[in-house]
């Protein structure tokens, strides 16, 4: 099996389809809200422009300074995020999304803290076009989740968003993949609680124990003294942030976290594996 290779010319052509899709999707998001306000909740559904920056250590210092009179630490303040991502057993999703297209998608399960099996966890689905994000949810307790793995998954459930998660486990063949966890701390501004802030580091990853109740350990795929920042916004960044990066000489990067993972533990051991034989 080459994980390195390109993505199937039949898995782009099914990536474009659901471009088209996605472009449906982003004008119709608020109608479905509307007509199915009796199954989704607003805090199932995020919609925002999301920009991703490469920090040191002494620029986050610098930044929480900054930010102290302005910004306050949300409900989650401080925690341990968990991830299991999922994906096909060629890893298509991730390979696609490495690529950098207009479209990607992901499709995770997700906790805050280490749960227990009576625990609440989220199942979601990322989209993103260009640095539009998308993400929808579900929320159930971890036991709940794996009695879902194990069931047939029905394309008309009631639930739009649990039909959409079903169509990726169905059409896809979704399996778990990889673990994924860091720590963050998170804040929004006491003026406007859509412009949000969060800095995560001590990102660990594996590619097997792939459960979150098994806890946090792996290899730390990020570099000694970096921090990742997420700007999250609906609508363009205060004057005063856009002021205080330009001092602090902070600009924006790219960083995917299973894309990263995935290149360190899995495409990396692969190429390894090859050249030994």
């Amino acid at each position: 099996m080459d994980l390195g290779m390109s993505p199937s010319p039949i898995f782009k052509f099914l990536k474009l389809l659901k471009f088209f899709y996605f472009s449906i999707f982003l004008q119709s998001s608020y109608l479905i809200l509307f007509l199915e306000r009796d199954v989704i909740s607003m805090a199932d559904f995020f919609r925002r422009v999301e920009k991703k920056y490469i920090i040191t250590k002494e620029q986050y210092l610098a930044l929480k300074d900054a930010i102290k009179n302005q910004m306050i630490g949300d409900e989650f303040g401080e925690s341990t995020i968990c991830n299991i991502y999922f994906d096909t057993d060629q890893y298509d999703l991730i390979r696609h999304s490495i690529t950098k297209p207009v479209y990607k998608d992901k499709v995770r399960l997700r906790s805050y803290n280490i749960p227990k099996m009576d625990g609440s966890v989220y199942l979601e689905v990322k989209r993103k076009y260009e640095d539009v994000v998308s993400k929808r949810r579900i929320g159930m307790k971890l036991n709940e989740f794996y009695d879902y793995l194990r069931d047939e998954k029905d394309s008309n459930d009631k639930n739009q968003i649990k039909r959409e998660l079903n169509y990726y486990f169905n059409h896809y063949g979704l399996v778990p993949t990889m673990y994924l966890s860091y720590h963050r701390v998170a804040y929004y501004d006491k003026d406007n609680k859509d412009f949000r802030l969060t800095f995560d580091n001590n990102i660990i990853a594996r590619e097997y124990d792939l459960s979150l109740e098994k806890g946090s350990y792996g290899e730390n795929i990020l570099e000694k003294d970096q921090y990742i920042m997420e700007v999250k916004t609906l609508g363009a960044m205060p004057i005063w942030f856009v002021r205080t990066l330009e001092e602090l000489n902070i600009v924006p990067g790219s960083f995917s976290k299973y894309g990263t993972a995935y290149t360190k533990l899995v495409l990396k051991a692969d190429k390894k594996i090859e050249r030994i034989a």
